[in-house]
């Protein structure tokens, strides 16, 4: 990237997640001063303030996020978890909206969108239809713009460690269902590298879906090897899980949301790209639950 005056303003959302951290460490090791986005900023690392710009902003404020964008050459865009009406996806094309309307009020040249594998849908999908509103909102700016749909965050598995502990994994999906697992550190890398590359325009759909399809029996496997314990998996049918969300004091449009998912997406569905050297990121699950789970 350029340095000085003719370096390109680069503007990242949720600078402290799985993804954004990683797209955040690497733009700064590449010599980027990046301007990060945040409802608190409190949480940001300490260690990495003097190397970034921080603005204050809730992401659902349009208004706000208009500001911060001012002179923006390039965004990092992710829809925090949010709700409308206790409904996430439109919590997420409320999110979608505020970028849209910074890309095209601010004349930001290019930007990645974190998305997901299902969007391509259009609806049907669960809380990921409000991603693909979100898709949507940025090609009607006309400018030019990245869809990273990504394959099911490794780190998912964390909300559920104390029942893997116990030696147990249950999910709403098929068990034998493959689909794309991500480790969302390879996503950050992604992302990064397309914000820091000149060698793209125009609309591009880019999936990322981890080393290897997996199948919830096979992960239960592999989670078993690093443990040292076996796990089993559990499939919970759609009443099942539905109850187990409201018995964690969940509404009905956030149970749609959730459970929509893997009701939308483990029958036939195929993914708009397919696994080829594009899509495939290095990190499996063994190498992450390694470190993370134990």
């Amino acid at each position: 990237m350029e340095s000085g005056e003719d370096a390109k303003k680069i503007v990242v959302t949720t600078p402290v997640g799985h993804v954004g951290a990683r797209v955040v460490q690497l733009l700064v090791q590449a010599g980027v001063r990046p301007t990060v986005l945040m409802r608190d900023p409190g949480r940001l690392d300490g260690a990495m303030r003097e190397f970034v710009d921080v603005v204050r902003v809730d992401q659902g404020d349009s208004e706000a996020v208009v500001r911060a964008t001012v002179g923006a050459d390039r965004l990092f865009w992710v829809d925090p978890p949010a709700l409308v009406d206790g409904d996430p996806a439109a919590g997420y094309a409320r999110m979608g909206a505020s970028a849209a309307r910074a890309v095209a009020e601010n004349g930001i040249e290019a930007t990645v969108f974190l998305s997901s594998g299902g969007a391509e849908k259009r609806g049907g999908a669960g809380e990921i239809d409000g991603l693909a509103r979100t898709e949507e909102l940025l090609d009607e700016t006309g400018a030019n713009v990245v869809h990273l749909r990504c394959g099911y965050f490794f780190t998912n598995l964390l909300t559920q460690l104390d029942e893997i502990r116990a030696g147990t994994l249950s999910t709403p999906w098929p068990l034998d269902h493959a689909m794309a697992w991500v480790d969302p550190r390879d996503i950050g890398e992604v992302a990064a590298a397309r914000l820091l590359s000149d060698a793209w325009s125009g609309r591009v759909v880019q999936a990322v879906h981890g080393p290897r399809d997996l199948t919830f029996t096979e992960v239960a496997a592999i989670l078993g090897r690093q443990l040292g314990h076996e796990v089993t998996p559990i499939h919970l049918a759609d009443n099942e899980f539905r109850e187990v969300l409201r018995s964690a004091g969940l509404g009905r449009s956030q149970i749609d949301g959730i459970a929509g998912m893997s009701a939308g997406l483990s029958s036939g569905f195929v993914p708009e790209n397919p696994r080829t050297v594009l899509t495939t990121t290095p990190t499996t699950l063994e190498a992450w639950a390694s470190t993370a789970l134990r």
